[in-house]
């Protein structure tokens, strides 16, 4: 199966420093993977070059098979779609309005351009799949972060990707939103078997549970890689954040706990008494 990306060997250095160091990630169709690390590992680092953003200082890229530095990156980045939970939208769109700029690659619908009664049909049901429907009219300032985040994803699948890449979608979430975002990811995953998904978190919570494949980063090198059940462990996860911890999965879902640590009596002076610990 051709895969819809291949970063082989990719290093990125900037002023000097080196803030992915090679890295290989093979993404193909159906597949959803987690890019997991701590703060400052090269996980957007990473994202950028899959979503054909920045180029690779040494190393190749080849997203929906083509390589960086032969193509148009502004014309590549139309065919795979980006959610960022940081959106810099400024205007009171409604929500199909903010969806349909998908199919423009814009912040802002572009002037004179108008959608199809295809496009808009298509806008439609995605905003319905993603649990929108009965919020298609109203407007961009008003909606939670939950909701934008949603109409973010369904933003992304109007061209008909088939690479979707996530920068922390859950950011700012609080409970309930969180949930509803992982349902519909998982919706999302039924209703296109097809597509790949990329997603970028530190938060193990908040993957959903049809997460195929981690690919775990340290100081921006890979220290796993591969099928979720043989990334995603107590010992890789305690190395990959540099602190013990205890992983679970139930539900298909994660959850983080830190390990024990055997308590130690307490070893006080030998002059120290009741009496002075009143005084």
């Amino acid at each position: 199966m051709t895969p819809v990306l291949h970063a082989d060997g990719v290093t990125v250095v900037r002023d000097g420093r080196p803030i992915l160091e090679e890295v290989t990630l093979t993404v193909r169709p159906g597949e959803h993977w987690a890019l997991l690390g701590a703060n400052g590992a090269g996980k957007s680092t990473l994202l950028s070059l899959c979503g054909a953003v920045t180029h690779p200082t040494h190393g190749t890229v080849e997203v929906l098979g083509r390589r960086l530095g032969s193509v148009d990156l502004r014309e590549l980045r139309a065919y795979v779609g980006h959610v960022n939970p940081r959106h810099p939208l400024r205007s009171p769109l409604r929500v199909r309005d903010v969806v349909l700029t998908g199919l423009t690659n814009s912040v802002e619908p572009l002037p004179r351009w108008r959608p199809t009664p295809e496009q808009e049909e298509r806008a439609g049901r995605l905003i319905a799949l993603l649990g929108l429907a009965h919020r298609k009219d109203a407007r961009w300032p008003t909606l939670s972060q939950g909701e934008r985040g949603r109409t973010l994803i369904a933003r992304s699948l109007m061209p008909k990707p088939r690479l979707v890449l996530l920068d922390e979608p859950a950011t700012g979430l609080d409970l309930a939103g969180r949930e509803r975002l992982l349902d519909s990811l998982d919706t999302l995953r039924e209703s296109h078997p097809e597509l790949a998904t990329v997603l970028v978190t530190h938060h193990l919570e908040e993957l959903p549970a049809g997460t195929t494949h981690a690919l775990l980063l340290r100081d921006g090198r890979a220290l796993a890689s591969g099928a979720v059940d043989d990334v995603l462990t107590s010992d890789q996860i305690s190395k990959c954040f540099d602190h013990p911890v205890r992983l679970e999965r139930r539900d298909g879902r994660w959850s983080v706990r830190a390990r024990q640590r055997r308590a130690s009596s307490p070893s006080w002076p030998s002059t120290f008494s009741r009496k002075d610990s009143t005084t």
